[in-house]
């Protein structure tokens, strides 16, 4: 075990500079010990970085995937407490495995010889950012959740185990999942196919086995977004959600899976929501533009301490949602931000200043400087500061993070290796995609022959996934494929003519900020993501023109089920799959070709090799 920071000397030393004052020596150097725990208290992302600051008006692109000397000596420097990784700074396995490694290295060279948490979003699903075609990410938890009545915990404990061996093989520490948000509104933009289903007792139950079995790996699991993101209809990475359930309601929904983890003994890190709760707290603040409103849960001593951490017993760490979302940057100074959650009860501020250049390293360093002069102002207690940082290092060291840096870095690169996406795990995969899906009307009516399909698909690359797994399932009379984008909604009947069926496939809700990795995502997405009103009129007509042309239609769910419902009238066939990622990869004969999981288990549905015997987990109406 290595050595620990000296908290009750540290704090002792706090206790003089803020009460009997010191020489100026003497000052220096217990701000200094300040400054390091602060820092173990913030996470920050590298997303990308540049060696030199960008012009006015233009933002850094570079994907960092080794760490450069200014950022390595900031961390030792600083003692900087954690980092997240996105997809950009995943490339392959020897590159995932050479970064963390140094990641850890510059860490472990701090004054505090304390471990980094390096953390990442690896929930499986809609939000994965290691490499789909090298690694296991699964079809998500709302998949699983359609398992549930079949399988009980089986597939929960099987992707637990799975993600936590990939991750720790990685040499990450901290994934952020499971999700135990209860998904009850089906217009929920940013959680939906994320959750594990409507019933507050079956998300606790799949919620708690997955956390068991990826920590019996080695991986800490965060248990988000507290108190509950289910009910929200605005997506706190573009705005302020608000929930206006009944303290009843929220005790028995919404912050039901994180106290049935809490007193199993299994919660280690709870992240907070940015959503307003007012039935838990009314309380206001004054916005940066001088606006008051009411205070999200991550600024909210009333949700995050009363409640969380005093009635719920809730005894590990705190991490805050990504501060950079809408949700608090747009009410909130970077500097506020910390501040105002770190009194709230926040153990990790996650986020809170984008580090792309050498620039924002001075940037943070500013941060530090200032939260230190909070605490001498008296606005911050010293002995919140060091519960927090004994918390932090005594939950690094009971996970041993540091041991796998004790590795040759060669050995750990072949462990990598030898662990991800192998043939098992890929097995797994498939069998989750298969045992999820859920034939929501018509199972009767799926023709096991060859037919001529025409498909339209959300985009090229799912045409491809679908049309490639479709043709290694059997040869097809006639087989093609259209976008939605592409397609002209006023068919005539001749379109069909030369087909005996049409499946259109759709993704609703449109993706999010999320699942690409965040805020810098937004201009990309609405470029890419057709008007849901606009979407639905050109399915509907398009089934519609097609049924009165005598043909079988059907209608693929490849996200949240709830949309079926606008398409149950003219679609002879729904189905659900919970899943719509595609990779794409060179074939063996050096074609660039999409594959995905979902649409394998699809083909294999309608060439009739499997039957569906998923149960949904959520109410669709019909």
């Amino acid at each position: 075990m290595r050595n620990t920071m000296p908290v009750y000397a540290v704090f002792s030393i706090l206790v003089s500079l803020l009460i009997l004052g010191c020489n100026t020596a003497a000052e220096q150097q217990e701000k200094a010990a300040l400054r390091a725990a602060l820092a173990q208290k913030i996470a920050l992302d590298f997303r990308y970085y540049c060696k030199t600051t960008p012009a006015k008006n233009q933002r850094c692109t570079m994907p960092l995937t080794e760490l450069p000397e200014e950022l390595a000596d900031m961390i030792s420097r600083t003692n900087l407490g954690g980092v997240i990784l996105f997809a950009e700074n995943l490339v392959d396995i020897p590159q995932m495995v050479k970064l963390n490694y140094q990641l850890q290295s510059a860490a472990l060279a701090s004054s505090s010889k304390q471990p980094l948490f390096i953390t990442v979003d690896q929930e499986g699903g809609r939000v994965a950012r290691v490499p789909r075609h090298l690694s296991t990410p699964f079809i998500g938890s709302m998949g699983i959740g359609a398992t549930y009545k079949a399988h009980d915990v089986a597939y929960a404990q099987k992707t637990g185990t799975v993600i936590g061996q990939e991750l720790h093989a990685l040499g990450f520490s901290v994934n952020h999942a499971p999700n135990v948000d209860v998904n009850v509104n089906p217009d929920n933009p940013v959680i939906n196919v994320r959750s594990f289903g409507e019933d507050a007792k079956i998300v606790s139950i799949l919620g708690n086995a997955q956390l068991i079995a990826m920590q019996q790996q080695g991986i800490i699991g965060t248990l988000k977004h507290f108190p509950g993101h289910g009910d929200t209809h605005v997506d706190s990475h573009t705005g302020l959600p608000r929930v206006e359930h009944t303290k009843e309601q929220i005790k028995a929904v919404d912050l039901a899976p994180f106290a049935y983890a809490i007193k199993q003994g299994n919660a280690h890190i709870i992240m907070t929501a940015h959503i307003q709760y007012p039935a838990l707290d009314s309380s206001t603040f004054v916005a940066k533009s001088g606006k008051t409103m009411i205070k999200p849960a991550t600024m909210s001593k009333t949700i995050l301490t009363d409640l969380l951490r005093n009635d719920m017993g809730f005894n590990g760490l705190i991490i805050t949602d990504a501060l950079d979302m809408a949700g608090i940057s747009e009410f909130f100074t970077p500097e506020q931000a910390v501040l105002e959650t770190f009194k709230a009860g926040s153990d990790i501020a996650l986020m809170p200043i984008a580090i792309r250049s050498p620039t924002d390293i001075t940037r943070f360093d500013q941060l530090l400087d200032s939260l230190v002069d909070h605490v001498v102002a008296g606005e911050l207690e010293p002995q919140h500061i060091l519960q927090s940082v004994n918390r932090i290092n005594s939950l690094k060291q009971s996970f041993n993070i540091a041991a796998w840096h004790q590795n040759p870095l060669d050995t750990l690169t072949a462990k990598a290796t030898q662990t991800l996406a192998n043939d098992n795990h890929k097995a797994l995969e498939q069998a989750l995609a298969d045992d999820a899906l859920v034939v929501y009307k018509g199972a009767e009516r799926i023709v096991k022959t060859d037919r001529a399909l025409m498909l339209v698909m959300p985009d090229k690359t799912k045409c491809n996934a679908l049309e490639t797994a479709l043709k290694a399932q059997r040869t097809w009379q006639k087989l093609t494929c259209t976008t939605l984008y592409e397609v002209n909604e006023n068919q005539s009947t001749d379109t069909f003519s030369e087909f005996d069926s049409l499946l259109i496939a759709s993704i609703s809700p449109n993706q999010s900020a999320a699942e690409l990795g965040g805020m810098e995502d937004l201009k990309y997405l609405k470029e890419i993501n057709m008007p849901l009103a606009q979407k639905q009129t050109k399915i509907a007509q398009l089934l519609r023109q097609a049924k009165a042309a005598g043909k079988e239609t059907l209608f693929v769910s490849l996200r949240a089920p709830y949309e079926m419902t606008h398409y149950a009238e003219n679609a002879d066939i729904l189905i659900a799959t919970f899943g719509y990622n595609a990779h794409t990869e060179l074939d063996s004969k050096g074609n660039l070709t999409a594959y995905g999981l979902s649409y394998s288990a699809l083909a294999r549905l309608l060439s009739g090799d499997i039957i569906a015997s998923g149960s949904s987990p959520v109410t669709v109406a019909q």
